[in-house]
């Protein structure tokens, strides 16, 4: 086992380590003692910010000399912002989270690796989390077809995104990966598989990387390794590090991986400054690489600690005893306790039925004006479609916007993209066997609407604002889409196509507009055919962005996440055509467009959910929405809500906090390295896991609606272990309504 990176060196007096629960003040601090360094940390000179000159900055610019860290990049625009405000914008710093960081590194001193570890001088390129595993999948295939990469139980991708996770909480560990199979037979002996299969492991991990580094391609874990591993123990990359940076300050550091100890430690024996905010209750990303106990370890090189004792929602009043009647109840209660009025229960038989009455109560309490919709966040363990759509379309119905908070569904589900899908497809050649009549039909539905105004809005009230008189409406509905798609569809495995409106006998039944709509789409696509026979047409990319000019955003309003669904298809598109564009240059192949274009469209039907786009924070309507987000996605943004809806309160789940711990996860904590994963190790983190979640929670609101239904969608009924905190507030609510 390698020993750690870091030095064990003594504490520094200008370094600052401040602790407290979630909402306490830590962020503040940081920006206050942001604004103190900023007086006395000069910026440097630009031609010390990069490796040979690669700053790329005009002479008389300087360098940002405090590096500022996010956990994700929704926090990281916040901080950015809050210290853009405090100093008035006048010093500038680097703001990034810890794998920003690490690939900006690993990027900017490319030739430092190159040169250490024999790579091919070529610009690298980082895989997205869907690329990276369509690549190890054809990689791995003759291993997939034998089962030597097999599991009982486990689907080839799911085996397939499992191994390549292992190389990624190797490297964000600290782990050497000659490691992983010696530490998967020890921590997994007799459990989930083979020592055949660790060390066949092991080996393709290997071939996996050497791939990788010899066509220029990076991935999460790659990148990661390369940093801890050789960039950050290189000599001269160090002397480059000492001299741009003479502070680091770091947000909840408990949600970062082990490496970055390695980094700070080395920042601080170099001479720089460090504070850092850590939340014993935070974690959110424990199980997914983040290791809070190590990092906590990082308080013994500050000299300052301080402890922010400020609690704020409901946690200093019901916080212990909600821990205490969820984690170390098990299954008992005390007779006749009850939580304040703050805490309320709905409780229901069916699932349905709940998810009708949450939405009724939060529309009740909208039009009382008792909270606005932004002040109210709807929280699950796990917040799937049926219940998306179904609080979506209830809240509607009372003009009350919606919102996911990061939604993770794969873009497929979007008719848009599925639509556009389909356009591909009958536009280049050789894709027939990927368009069918229903998919003609969904693509004519979506891509014949068009806006209109409303006459009697505008006359009723001319002072109606403009996008209150604008509606979509479809010129081809779901019925003459059917219809045109009987007649008029002409399937083909070379070239499908649209046959003109007359093929079909009784066109002049669809009405003027419909008719109108489809001749459109038609004479759009034999004209992109046309284009792309000539070579006219660039790219598959362009004729994504000109179908969306053209039929989704001219003259119409789409709602944030059909805009943001957009954004993430031709940032995955460009990302995917960028790495075909590299693959050709180093393997070339003699298969054309359609051939790739075949595999991405079969790459997005799979499901695949792909990687997000960049943050935006939403506008309009959307900025006035009801949140809906699982657990996960709501401790990540640290956001706070005076309303909770704890939705599925019932469920065993909220053991599991909402997201699927990575495979062999636990194995790679400092904590674990050598050591086997017990039952008892397993049950201990699950509650410590829920104590967590609950503080957590409970500081972000002032207002709890626990919602529980007997049953859950399959039928089976629920007795997870908020029981006894649910049964507790249904005590109160029955006292209250006796005593009036």
């Amino acid at each position: 086992m390698v020993t750690n990176l870091h030095k064990l060196g003594t504490a520094r007096e200008d370094s600052i380590w401040i602790v407290g629960a979630a909402r306490s003040g830590k962020t503040a601090r940081l920006v206050e003692q942001f604004c103190i360094w900023s007086k006395t940390v000069k910026p440097l000179p630009a031609t010390v910010s990069g490796f040979r000159g690669s700053g790329r900055r005009r002479a008389g610019q300087t360098a940002p000399a405090i590096l500022v860290l996010a956990a994700n990049g929704d926090n990281r625009l916040e901080l950015a912002d809050r210290i853009a405000v405090a100093t008035q914008g006048k010093y500038t710093f680097h703001s990034t989270t810890p794998f920003g960081f690490f690939e900006q590194e690993v990027l900017l001193f490319w030739p430092l690796l190159v040169q250490s570890l024999d790579l091919r001088a070529q610009f690298p390129l980082r895989l997205q989390p869907e690329t990276e595993l369509e690549l190890a999948a054809r990689l791995w295939r003759r291993e997939l077809d034998e089962g030597i990469l097999q599991q009982t139980g486990v689907s080839p991708n799911r085996m397939v995104r499992r191994t390549l996770d292992l190389l990624q909480l190797a490297a964000v560990s600290g782990t050497p990966r000659e490691e992983i199979p010696s530490i998967l037979e020890q921590g997994l002996a007799g459990e989930g598989g083979s020592n055949h299969l660790w060390s066949s492991t092991g080996e393709l991990l290997e071939r996996w990387r050497e791939w990788c580094l010899t066509r220029g391609l990076l991935t999460y874990g790659i990148v990661c390794e390369l940093y801890w591993r050789y960039l950050l123990q290189d000599g001269t990359y160090q002397q480059h590090l000492a001299s741009r940076y003479q502070a680091v300050i770091a947000d909840d550091i408990d949600d970062y991986p082990a490496i970055c100890r390695h980094l700070f430690d080395r920042m601080l024996d170099q001479g720089a400054a460090g504070a850092f905010s850590y939340n014993p209750d935070g974690g959110v990303r424990l199980g997914l690489g983040a290791d809070t106990e190590y990092l906590a370890g990082l308080e013994s090189r500050c000299q300052s600690v301080e402890k922010l004792d400020a609690k704020t929602g409901l946690a200093p009043e019901i916080g212990d005893l909600a821990v205490s009647l969820a984690v170390n109840a098990e299954g008992f209660y005390p007779l006749g306790l009850s939580l304040p009025g703050s805490v309320r229960s709905l409780q229901t038989t069916s699932r349905a039925q709940l998810l009708r009455e949450t939405a009724e109560i939060i529309a009740d309490a909208v039009k009382s004006q008792a909270v606005e919709p932004q002040e109210i966040a709807v929280i699950a363990p796990g917040m799937d479609a049926i219940a998306r759509y179904s609080l979506t379309e209830i809240l509607a119905r009372d003009n009350i916007a919606a919102v996911s908070l990061n939604d993770q569904r794969p873009l497929s589900t979007t008719p848009e993209i599925r639509a556009l899908l389909t356009l591909l497809a009958l536009v280049y050649p050789g894709l027939g066997r990927l368009v069918d009549r229903d998919g003609a039909a969904e693509m004519l539905v979506v891509l014949g609407s068009q806006k209109h105004r409303s006459l009697e809005t505008e006359d009723s009230n001319p002072t109606f604002s403009l996008k209150s008189q604008i509606q979509n409406q479809k010129s081809i509905d779901q019925v003459r889409a059917g219809l045109i798609a009987d007649h008029c569809f002409c399937p083909d495995i070379d070239r499908p196509q649209l046959l003109p409106i007359t093929a079909f006998p009784r066109w002049d039944r669809l009405g003027h507009r419909a008719a109108g709509a489809y001749e459109q789409i038609v004479e759009w696509i034999e004209q992109q055919r046309s284009q792309q026979q000539e070579r006219l047409l660039p790219s598959p990319i362009a004729l994504l962005d000109r179908a969306i000019q053209k039929f989704l955003m001219n003259d119409r309003y789409l709602p944030y996440d059909r805009l943001a669904a957009l954004r993430e298809l031709m940032e995955t598109a460009t990302h995917y055509w960028e790495i075909h564009g590299r693959m050709q240059r180093v393997e070339p192949t003699n298969g054309g467009d359609s051939e790739t274009i075949a595999r991405f469209i079969q790459l997005l039907r799979q499901g695949t959910v792909t990687a997000n786009p960049f943050p935006v924070s939403p506008e309009g309507p959307a900025a006035r929405a009801v949140t809906l987000a699982n657990i996960f996605q709501y401790r990540s943004s640290r956001r706070a809500h005076k309303w909770h809806f704890w939705l599925d309160a019932g469920s065993p789940l909220w053991l599991s906090g909402g997201a699927a711990t990575l495979f062999g996860a636990p194995l790679f904590l400092r904590s674990q390295l050598g050591r086997p994963w017990q039952t008892e190790d397993e049950t201990a983190a699950d509650q410590q896991r829920l104590r967590r979640i609950l503080l957590d929670l409970l500081s972000r609101c002032s207002v709890l609606y626990l919602c529980h239904s007997e049953l859950a969608v399959n039928g089976q009924e629920q007795t997870g272990p908020m029981m006894p905190l649910i049964h507790s507030s249904v005590a109160y609510q029955r006292s209250s309504v006796v005593a009036r």
